[in-house]
């Protein structure tokens, strides 16, 4: 059962609906996520301000999509493992790619990102070392750091709301 209801496009704040209806207009339905994060406009709008800042980061869009899957996999969240799983292969991910980025062992950005999900932040010198090893930049850690961030929110969100997953089962 949701605990905290998905909002229509007419039930949304004013201050949400230009939102909702670029994300309607962009992938043809508002997913649920969205919908439950519009009953704040300040939170709608600024976790879209930051994707769409951390769309034009270094990470490349498969990259961005392996982080969602670690972080969403070490966080539990279920409504952001199904709809990272269908992104992930819109951006030409395998299904074994996707396996191992949610396991955090298809590449040094998905190591990164299970590490501070893991860590809560809190990464040894070590790990930092390993991560510039496998040829991160301090730029793209910081990249790394941010889309987790970026996930946590809807993880968190949709983990205390119970959001309906609204995505195709072969996304799960």
């Amino acid at each position: 059962m949701t605990r905290i209801t998905a909002l229509s496009l007419d039930q949304a704040p004013a201050g949400s609906r230009t939102a909702l209806e670029g994300i309607q207009k962009g992938l043809g339905f508002i997913p649920n996520a969205f919908r439950t994060l519009a009953h704040s406009p300040a939170a709608l709008n600024g976790y879209l301000g930051l994707a769409q800042a951390l769309g034009k980061s270094s990470l490349s869009a498969a990259e961005r999509e392996v982080v969602a899957l670690a972080t969403s996999q070490i966080n539990g969240c279920d409504y952001c493992l199904a709809a990272h799983n269908f992104f992930a292969t819109k951006v030409g991910l395998s299904d074994e790619a996707i396996s191992q980025a949610r396991k955090g062992t298809l590449s040094a950005v998905a190591t990164l990102a299970q590490q501070i999900t893991e860590s809560r932040g809190q990464l040894s010198d070590a790990q930092v070392a390993a991560a510039r090893e496998a040829g991160l930049t301090d730029s793209k850690i910081v990249e790394v750091i941010a889309q987790v961030t970026l996930l946590t929110l809807t993880n968190y969100l949709n983990n205390v709301a119970t959001t309906d997953i609204d995505f195709p089962p072969s996304a799960r």
